[in-house]
């Protein structure tokens, strides 16, 4: 989840308002009372109606007594069972797709057409060169695995400390990797475009051999002996695991237990939340792309701070094994790179069923990178891009309304749509779903007293937000995911009038609503502001699993700029 901001603290603040527990209807039963207590009274019982928003009678109240302590005698049997991160509940998400909807037909991986790409005077000029460029000078034997490992390895290691990015170097496999990656191509073995290429993984994939921490104080000396399916795949492809990148705590924001992960444009700035490390990593030319995920703005939002470009698959495309979960119906993982066609690599080799994560779909991903966008029905966020910013977001504003220009000179004409009307479908009121999803997710660290060792102790963080969200009524859960599916289908009736639309970035409710609904999004940069050039961003939104049309309709838009090409000039 990102960081609240002044780019999305109004998105964060509106989703999370309905948490305060002297505010709300939502939370449930007070059962802390019972502490004090062997059993639960009428007296805790009405206490508790006024929290949840009911009011019984003392004759009902009377009735359900012996329920309510026979419950507390199976809660306590439930948490004498030490339960995994890992382990997911027996209900799992479906974003409600109908079969007859989704792609099809199984077509190779075509990369865009490159001119010829030179090996430069000096390595470090390599540092922020696109994975498609690195890919051609590694095919060609211009440059080999190790040399550009080598590289970054060196860049993180330089670099890495002034922005706080990097939990953890692993060296030794890397240069491994790197090696056997080499004597593969002298053998005439060449895995693809990811071959040879270093990247960085976000501290919330388990990778074999290292510490897994999830930015969080309680687990900096974690080792899972296992590594993620994300991982595994990039292995597969050829790809160089060079760092494990920071994330902020449990994934909110990005203050982790040792530091605040800095953007690379302003290192007096925080580069957002919650894939810090990757974003900021990958725009100082640290590795040649990461792999961060998202809940509720995690890849969204850094990568607008940072001038990335990034991925947010649709859900179930992307295996989340081996992962820390957060929300199970939310979290997604994906690509942040330099450019739209590194995503596009990148998403090739990571998509598709293992087995291991039982909401993954056997839907193909097609990229052609010559293809174009013909065919392709575009629409735009209209109420969004004619909005009122206010003076402080008037230059926003501007960006955005330069980039909705830019795509009329590529594609004419663009459908207005809109996203589904907020008193039908009120996203902000669904916000506990993700809390109580990710307060059952780290149940025991609340029960054992250990949250108090995170490093953000406030109202809107974790520890407070886990404790309240053990007072969300169980039903109450159950009815927002039932409204969530209202909003899903009526999501999915937008896309029947258009495949892809253009959206500022933090139009509001968007983040909510297509996290929730699981839709993909790209996000790119779309300008420079300010005396420090810090990146806006726009981002694109598609079909579910129509990740490929989204992608091509951000490249074209992409082409026909060069925002992607600016680098950082402290790390030049």
């Amino acid at each position: 989840m990102p960081t609240p901001t002044t780019i999305d603290r109004r998105v964060f603040m509106s989703f999370f308002s309905g948490l305060g527990l002297s505010e709300t209807l939502y939370p449930g039963v007070l059962w802390s009372r019972v502490q004090d207590e062997e059993q639960v009274t009428k007296e805790m019982l009405a206490d508790a109606e006024a929290v949840a928003g009911l009011e019984f009678s003392d004759e009902e109240r009377e009735l359900m007594l012996e329920g309510l302590n026979d419950n507390l005698e199976a809660y306590e049997l439930l948490r004498s069972v030490s339960i995994p991160n890992q382990v997911r509940p027996a209900l799992s998400f479906d974003p409600a797709v109908p079969a007859d909807a989704l792609p099809q037909e199984r077509r190779p991986l075509i990369p865009s057409r490159l001119g010829r790409v030179r090996r430069p005077s000096t390595m470090e000029e390599l540092a922020f060169r696109s994975v498609a460029e690195l890919a051609q000078l590694v095919r060609t034997r211009r440059v080999t695995s190790v040399e550009l490992t080598e590289l970054y390895l060196d860049r993180l290691e330089r670099y890495g400390p002034r922005l706080e990015c990097v939990i953890e170097l692993t060296k030794d496999r890397a240069m491994e990797q790197a090696r056997r990656a080499d004597r593969e191509l002298a053998r005439g073995n060449y895995r693809g475009p990811l071959h040879g290429i270093p990247w960085g993984a976000k501290d919330l994939l388990a990778t074999r051999g290292s510490r897994t921490t999830w930015g969080a104080k309680p687990f900096e000396e974690q080792r899972l002996d296992e590594d993620a399916t994300v991982v595994q795949r990039l292995d597969g492809a050829g790809a160089v695991l060079v760092a494990k990148l920071t994330l902020g705590a449990l994934a909110w924001g990005d203050v982790w237990y040792d530091g605040r992960t800095r953007n690379p444009w302003n290192p007096e700035q925080g580069s957002s939340g919650s894939s810090a490390g990757p974003a900021a990593a990958t725009v100082a030319g640290l590795v040649g792309f990461a792999i961060g995920s998202e809940t509720l703005g995690s890849i969204i939002s850094p990568a607008t701070r940072c001038g990335a470009t990034g991925l947010r698959p649709t859900f179930g495309w992307v295996s989340r094994h081996g992962a820390m979960a957060l929300s199970w119906s939310m979290d997604k993982l994906g690509p942040i790179c330099r450019s739209v066609e590194d995503c596009a690599l990148v998403m090739h080799a990571i998509h598709g069923p293992d087995g291991r994560d039982p909401t993954v779909r056997d839907v193909p991903f097609n990229w052609d990178g010559t293809r174009g966008i013909d065919g392709i029905r575009i629409g735009y966020l209209a109420s969004a891009f004619e909005r009122d910013r206010g003076e402080r977001g008037a230059e926003w504003k501007e960006f955005d309304q330069r980039s909705l220009a830019m795509m009329r000179r590529i594609v004419a004409p663009l459908k207005p749509v809109e996203l589904p009307d907020n008193e039908r479908y009120p996203t902000q009121a669904m916000g506990f779903i993700l809390s109580a999803e990710a307060a059952a997710a780290f149940d025991e660290l609340t029960r054992s007293g250990r949250d108090d060792l995170l490093v953000r102790q406030q109202q809107r963080a974790w520890p407070n937000v886990f404790r309240q969200s053990r007072l969300v009524p169980a039903v109450e859960y159950i009815q927002a995911n039932r409204l969530r599916t209202l909003l899903m289908e009526a999501m999915n009736a937008v896309f029947r009038e258009v495949d892809v639309f253009i959206a500022p970035s933090f139009a509001p409710r968007l983040l909510q609503v297509t996290n929730l609904t699981g839709h993909p999004a790209v996000v790119l940069p779309n300008g420079y502001r300010d005396e420090n050039g810090t990146p806006t961003s726009i981002s694109f939104i598609g079909k579910m699993f129509g990740d490929g049309q989204v992608l091509a309709v951000a490249k074209a838009y992409q082409d026909a700029t060069d925002f992607h090409r600016r680098h950082p000039p402290g790390f030049a």
